[in-house]
């Protein structure tokens, strides 16, 4: 039993962390949002340097919930910026309270962390150079150079295809999804590996002449919006996205950064409506 004994203690540890959180917010009357500056067209810095994408109006919704939920009409938004390698780490040290970016459900980091209602379905797949001979399957990489933001399911997955597929690819992680790009337009790189909703708005703000989005994905992607393990706070945070998806106010927002590329796919509206779970 003794053995249990440490994990009992970081549970319940983390448990006490979190369970304040609604209580936090109403104390201070703001709170605390993380956003990623280069997750285009999902959480990016727009040209005013102010939050802008799906995940940040999705978490701007949340909030205004949030506020009638704790009656407090004027609840502050505090935005700090994240990364790829530090979102986790932000909200467990309560730096954050709810991330909003492209932070994808696995098991494993439910260990870390709670996760919302699923906001978004996307996967794993390539950016290359324009003009050139696009690979079809993870046999086509072999020998390539292929970067990828470093401590992402991507970079997992994409290990994973590369060993399955004995392709020996060579994975080159990198800090950024500009670092890729930079790196993938300097030649440094074959390709660059992300979701793909992500790569299409990189490939919009790098130019349509320069890359090219490739055709096969190699991984699937849930993401949700991110917060610690606090059951009332994961609660709050559903029953505003719940309603979201129940009143059709999903369409609009999928419309403003989605809408140039056509109709959401029938798993995705299946799963919003899967998820306007009544009270």
């Amino acid at each position: 039993m003794s053995r249990f004994l440490p994990f009992l203690l970081l549970l319940a540890a983390s448990t006490l962390a979190g369970a304040q959180t609604l209580e936090k917010i109403a104390r201070s009357g703001s709170i605390t949002l993380g956003f990623r500056a280069d997750a285009v067209p999902f959480s990016f810095a727009g040209a005013d340097d102010r939050p802008a994408g799906f995940s940040v109006d999705l978490c701007k919704r949340v909030v205004s919930g949030l506020a009638a939920q704790l009656r407090l009409p004027a609840l502050k938004m505090v935005w700090v910026p994240v990364t790829a390698q530090d979102r986790l780490t932000q909200v467990t040290e309560g730096k954050v309270d709810l991330e909003c970016g492209t932070t994808t459900v696995t098991l494993g980091r439910q260990r870390q962390v709670d996760f919302s209602l699923i906001t978004f379905l996307d996967g794993g797949a390539f950016l290359a150079r324009a003009g050139g001979k696009a690979p079809q399957n993870p046999q086509d990489l072999r020998g390539a150079r292929v970067g990828v933001s470093a401590g992402t399911t991507t970079e997992k997955a994409l290990r994973r295809m590369v060993a399955d597929s004995g392709s020996a690819a060579e994975i080159v992680p990198v800090k950024s999804h500009v670092d890729g790009v930079n790196l993938l337009l300097e030649g440094k790189v074959a390709m660059y590996a992300a979701d793909r909703t992500v790569l299409i708005g990189l490939l919009v703000n790098a130019g349509r002449d320069k890359l090219q989005l490739l055709d096969f994905m190699f991984s699937y992607e849930p993401y949700a919006l991110t917060m610690r393990r606090d059951p009332d706070f994961r609660l709050a945070v559903n029953r505003e996205l719940a309603e979201v998806f129940r009143q059709g106010e999903i369409a609009a927002v999928y419309r403003r950064w989605f809408g140039q590329f056509g109709e959401p796919q029938e798993l995705l509206k299946a799963l919003y409506t899967i998820q306007s779970f009544q009270e």
